[in-house]
């Protein structure tokens, strides 16, 4: 019986169509809370960040997946009743309950597909890919499992007031993984500091506060930066975290071909980079196009620079994604 290995062999990513440039969004600001416009152009030089795209107001963060989904399985080569299993990372749900991947699937027309959800905000994708790729490697009857991350958090934010919404975009990204005789997938990380769960979230609406017409008005049902984070947590956590898939993977820091970081921040992948002693070249980033896409924005990233040639056969690609709560996780994977 050969020895099973999770490979990547599909990606896709949906970019929403609704365009909302610095410019503009300053402009709407300057309307309504002009001490938030000011801020603007210190978040752009800092982040990169000069656009985002939105989705509909009748669109739900499942529609962004189903069509990140399906331009996956189109660039795979197969249709979605193949599908074994859906995973979907995502941390603005279509509902507190059904998980958003149910959605997914039905929408998709996966009818062969289980489903699950995965709620660790920007470490959601490389989560997924370590236990689809653990999943197809003990399992024989799985053939393709389909990991998805999807984030609508503007239409969760308070942009009049929250300075936070100059981050949020829209999107989804997507990779098809199927078992292969050969890596594939090498190993993984996961860290977690629940202390700083009180930073940055939606507070209102689950069981610690269900929504009230009170809480309603005080916002509390939007999500919300109470407290900042230290920078330290991804200026020294990304590197730990690589440092970490290098001593797990068994390869050297100089083997690997490149590297996709959470997307929020340009300002932290070039210093991450310079303290890991790799060229910037070796990263990849899509805020200033897209914004940042939250639990989507490293499997979109990965798409973008996959189909710009950036990524190819035999590199050894590390995903390290860090989000609220908080989590962080990584993932190593030689490509196809």
């Amino acid at each position: 019986m050969m020895t099973r290995h999770a490979t990547i062999i599909g990606t896709g990513r949906c970019v929403p169509p609704i365009e909302m440039s610095n410019e503009k969004y300053a402009a709407l600001l300057a309307e309504t809370n002009p001490k938030l416009a000011e801020v603007v152009g210190k978040f752009e030089a800092s982040s990169n960040i000069k656009t985002r795209w939105y989705a509909p107001d009748d669109w739900a963060t499942s529609d962004l997946a189903v069509e990140a989904g399906k331009d996956a399985l189109a660039d795979a080569g197969i249709r979605p009743e193949d599908v074994d299993l859906i995973i979907l990372g995502t941390d603005s749900p279509d509902y507190v309950t059904p998980a958003t991947s149910v959605v997914v699937q039905h929408k998709l027309g996966a009818v062969n597909a289980g489903t699950f959800d995965v709620g660790c905000a920007c470490a959601s994708f490389p989560t997924g890919l370590n236990i689809a790729s653990g999943l197809l490697a003990t399992n024989p009857h799985m053939k393709y499992v389909l990991v998805i991350g999807a984030y609508m958090m503007h239409k969760l934010a308070d942009w009049q007031h929250d300075v936070m919404a100059f981050f949020y975009g829209d999107g989804a990204g997507a990779a098809v993984l199927t078992a292969a005789d050969k890596p594939g997938f090498v190993t993984s990380t996961f860290f977690a500091d629940g202390s700083y769960h009180k930073h940055w979230g939606i507070y209102s609406g689950g069981t610690f506060e269900p929504a009230t017409p009170e809480s309603v008005a005080a916002g509390r049902t939007k999500v919300r930066l109470i407290q900042a984070f230290p920078p330290e947590v991804n200026n020294v956590g990304w590197p730990q975290r690589v440092r970490e898939l290098v001593a797990n993977g068994g390869f050297a820091i100089e083997d690997v071909d490149m590297i996709i970081f959470t997307q929020v921040r340009y300002n932290s992948i070039e210093l991450v980079m310079g303290e890991l002693g790799l060229p910037l070249s070796k990263a990849h980033w899509i805020m200033d196009k897209w914004g940042y896409s939250g639990s989507a924005c490293l499997p979109m990233a990965f798409d973008d620079a996959r189909k710009q040639g950036k990524v190819k056969s035999g590199d050894l690609v590390l995903f390290i994604g860090s989000g609220v709560g908080y989590n962080q996780a990584g993932s190593a994977f030689i490509m196809p």
